[in-house]
């Protein structure tokens, strides 16, 4: 899958609070799809589309561990977004400097 696909899903993923919330739980570690739904307040139907999005989004794998499904974290995906975010940090970092550079040589220009 291309970076650019990642980061659309990813992204995509995230922006459902209910599913960074279970992100944030399976960063705890594994988990049961019963532990994972219990602190939300919906169908057990509703909530496996959230963890379905997140599984496409390659954010989050399971496996069949008896009669139960265990979920796991994913970490390429959000390590992705991360470096993506550092990029544009950086980007924003070094015009921010320049700009400042800039003022002050203005102003020196000035006195």
């Amino acid at each position: 899958m291309a970076n650019q696909q990642i980061l659309d899903k990813t992204f995509h993923a995230l922006a459902s609070p209910t599913r960074r919330e279970i992100v944030s739980q399976l960063g705890r570690g594994r988990s049961a799809v019963k532990a994972l739904a219990e602190p939300f307040e919906m169908a057990l139907p509703s909530f496996m589309k959230h963890l379905d999005v997140l599984e496409a989004a390659g954010m989050v794998s399971s496996e069949k561990n008896g009669r139960e499904r265990v979920y796991q974290l994913e970490p390429h995906p959000l390590l992705a977004a991360e470096h993506w975010m550092d990029a544009r940090r950086r980007e924003w970092d070094t015009r921010l400097n320049q700009l400042d550079e800039f003022l002050i040589a203005q102003k020196e220009e000035k006195e």
